[in-house]
């Protein structure tokens, strides 16, 4: 039997990169899968849409819905949540992936950009995962996966490497920062109802079209087969063992045994 089979996951930004290899992994565990995004129809601006994510996802033999929605909108969040409820049930699995990311010096940062990235990373995780609690509860079992980053880490210093200084992440690390430790909280707080909480990073980045918008993945990718497999496993631990855990991909993977120098 497959580790998903009768499981409902919602996949935020699985149009593309992260988010639709982790959607193609749960449907060929046997999920259905709810995709969302902004992008729901192929378009000459971007790389990749819900309905080829969906229309892969089927065709492979899976089952898979797409649901268009602006994940920085409140309102979209919870139409999405009851569109998505009402189409093929409550999700037993929610992997908080979508993101939006900008890159310059903190003294210039401008505030619109600033609340937008608090919203897409901190905000919409929490809003989701508070939408997708009571039906999990009711179970008495749920998975939540937030995608984080290295750079939440704090950087080393001082000295501060010429990377740290100008590279321009701040913004970024402080969101995926405070994902971390919303993450954290969360697996705290619904311990006791059996919903497992964690978050997983790309040890190195991966080569997906987000990462190369943002001259992110030159040098130094990891296949995207590691957090596939690691997301896979954060979604179908048992809660109790599993849980509270910010993990990146080769640590995490090497630990359970998948992966050897």
């Amino acid at each position: 039997m497959a580790t998903c089979d009768g499981k409902v996951a919602l996949v935020t930004g699985s149009s593309r990169g992260l988010g639709k290899a982790i959607a193609q992994r749960l449907a060929a565990e046997g999920a259905t899968v709810a995709l969302t995004a902004r992008t729901l129809e192929p378009d000459a601006k971007y790389d990749g849409s819900l309905s080829q994510t969906r229309d892969e996802i089927v065709a492979a033999g899976g089952r898979a819905i797409a649901v268009q929605a602006d994940l920085s909108s409140a309102e979209d969040r919870e139409r999405l949540f009851a569109e998505v409820t009402e189409q093929i049930g409550a999700p037993d699995i929610l992997v908080n992936n979508a993101a939006v990311t900008f890159l310059r010096p903190l003294d210039g940062f401008p505030e619109r950009r600033v609340k937008l990235m608090l919203e897409m990373h901190v905000v919409a995780p929490l809003h989701l995962s508070q939408l997708a609690i009571p039906a999990m509860r009711e179970r008495g079992a749920g998975w939540i996966l937030n995608l984080t980053s290295v750079g939440g880490d704090l950087p080393p210093g001082p000295p501060f490497s010429e990377f740290d200084t100008s590279a321009g992440f701040g913004i970024y690390g402080t969101v995926k920062a405070g994902l971390n430790r919303l993450t954290k909280s969360l697996a705290a707080e619904l311990y006791s109802d059996g919903i497992a909480v964690n978050a997983a990073a790309p040890t190195d980045p991966v080569a997906t079209p987000g990462a190369g918008t943002l001259d992110l993945a030159k040098v130094d990718t990891e296949d995207i087969s590691l957090i596939t497999e690691t997301a896979h496993r954060l979604c179908t631990a048992d809660p109790k063992t599993l849980t509270g855990q910010i993990v990146k991909t080769q640590a995490f993977l090497r630990e359970v045994g998948w992966l050897r120098d």
